[in-house]
């Protein structure tokens, strides 16, 4: 963990690579997991949705299904029926806002501590599943003896082996946090901010930190001091774990993270084989190409064999890119076609494998005999590439830009329409040099071709302050 005036970094290495890493600038705090008193400021029935103000600068979305309406069953809902503009109600992000959209919203409230997450809404409890069953079974016996009050309780993984004395301290102070929320609803006019989630630092700690990490390294002095102060509450047997970083390289320097982070910045991501893969974003998915590069097998492999070694490798690098860039939503993967069903199952079951340890949820759809796989990937908050970039002035994130010669064609037929419009009969023409070039072409003739053709005489001016696509016509 790494923190310097501009930003906070976490990042998470696993067989000593960078597999994640979350940045946090200085006024661009994440909102997921805020609650505010929010009011209704549009319903549209037709989407079956509403836009709440919540003091952000676009108003949220919610949509029907996440509208608390005991009682009500799902397929019967109508928003029209449960909101009307202007109506006050609590509501939490569960995503972020993105480019054009405002932040997801919920009123399904859940107030998340270190062991379990507390829905005030909700009811019953439930376990994580990713622990094993003999854990779930114990934990299921401890949840039986907590008051949840009218709420719903959920067992985090990090409740692995804790004791009911740990859990049922944990849920008191969500019930009082909830008691707390609710007093000052009552107080405020919307909209209002009522309740801030830990920032990313903590929440990494909070979320992924137990058993299975090594040790957490922090190279800020005050941050070490708050994160320590933090487990002694929730945890006082990791509290060993954390150790203040002072060397004189650079943390996240000597760990890679700067280096991993600067590659997400590239369409391409190589493989340790030879192969290669090329991401590519679009506004409706993510396309990911798998390609074999430099790798054509050793010895006496068959092609078929190479290809599956080839694919094998991408699974694993692509699930490490999903989350080291934080890709969310549609992923289209385009393995190499592979002629054997056992071996596209392979794959499909390496993949899978490689996901169980991404925290996001995916849903993954077999691989189709042209070798693509459809999956979606839990995306809550902007990833690195979208916090380090802008939009390209130049190619408004196409990716391309018109080349010189595009443009000295352009020129040359912008140049003819204008002087024929003109009742003067000499002219200058600027334009920049590189265009000016290709228009003007070898020994005039370009110039002696547009004075033919429209009967004015034409002088051209080469101005570097120029862009490429500008043309600029002067009267002499």
């Amino acid at each position: 963990m790494s923190v310097d005036r501009f930003e906070t970094r976490v990042a998470i290495t696993e067989n000593d690579r960078v597999s994640e890493c979350h940045i946090e600038r200085r006024g661009r705090r994440s909102v997921v997991g805020h609650v505010w008193k929010g009011k209704v400021e549009n319903v549209l029935a037709g989407m079956e949705a509403a836009f709440v103000d919540v003091g952000l600068e676009k108003a949220g979305f919610l949509h029907v299904d996440e509208i608390v309406a005991m009682g009500v069953p799902k397929n019967k809902r109508m928003i029209a029926d449960l909101l009307k503009k202007g109506d006050t109600i609590l509501v939490q992000a569960v995503k972020d806002p993105m480019g054009t959209k405002g932040a997801r919203l919920t009123m399904q409230l859940s107030l998340a501590g270190r062991f379990l997450v507390y829905v005030p809404y909700g009811e019953g409890f439930g376990v994580s599943r990713r622990l094993d069953d003999e854990e779930r079974d114990r934990l299921r016996k401890v949840c039986k003896k907590l008051d949840a009050g009218a709420g719903g309780v959920i067992v985090r993984t990090q409740a692995a082996g804790v004791t009911e004395r740990e859990l049922a301290r944990d849920l008191a102070t969500l019930r009082k946090l909830w008691e707390a929320l609710q007093a000052r609803a009552a107080q405020v006019d919307a909209p209002s901010l009522l309740y801030n989630e830990a920032d990313r630092s903590l929440k990494v700690i909070r979320d992924l930190f137990g058993e299975h990490v090594d040790e957490v390294l922090v190279d800020d002095e005050a941050q070490y001091q708050r994160i320590q102060d933090f487990l002694r509450r929730t945890s006082p047997e990791l509290v060993d774990r954390i150790h203040f970083y002072s060397d004189p390289k650079p943390l996240m320097e000597r760990y890679g993270v700067d280096k991993a982070l600067r590659s997400t910045l590239s369409r391409r991501a190589d493989l340790k084989s030879g192969g290669y893969l090329i991401i590519d974003d679009t506004e409706a998915m993510t396309v990911i190409d798998v390609n074999s590069g430099r790798h054509v097998g050793r010895g006496k492999t068959t092609l078929e064999e190479t290809i599956t070694q080839t694919n094998l490798e991408a699974a694993e690098e692509v699930v490490r890119q999903l989350r080291l860039r934080d890709i969310g939503g549609m992923i289209i993967i385009d393995f190499i076609d592979m002629n054997d069903q056992r071996n596209r199952q392979a794959v499909r079951q390496a993949l899978e494998n490689a996901l169980e340890r991404d925290r996001a949820k995916a849903y993954v759809v077999d691989i189709s005999p042209l070798g693509l796989v459809e999956m979606t990937r839990q995306n809550i908050s902007d990833g690195p590439r979208e916090i380090m970039t802008v939009e390209c002035p130049v190619c408004q994130g196409v990716g391309v830009i018109a080349s010189d010669e595009t443009h000295a064609v352009h020129a040359d037929r912008e140049i003819r329409r204008l002087l024929k419009d003109r009742k003067e009969q000499a002219f200058a023409v600027s334009l920049h040099p590189v265009v000016l070039d290709m228009v003007a072409g070898d020994d005039d003739a370009g110039v002696n071709d547009i004075e033919a053709e429209t009967g004015k005489r034409v002088r051209f001016e080469p101005d570097s302050s120029l862009s490429r696509d500008a043309v600029r016509l002067s009267a002499i």
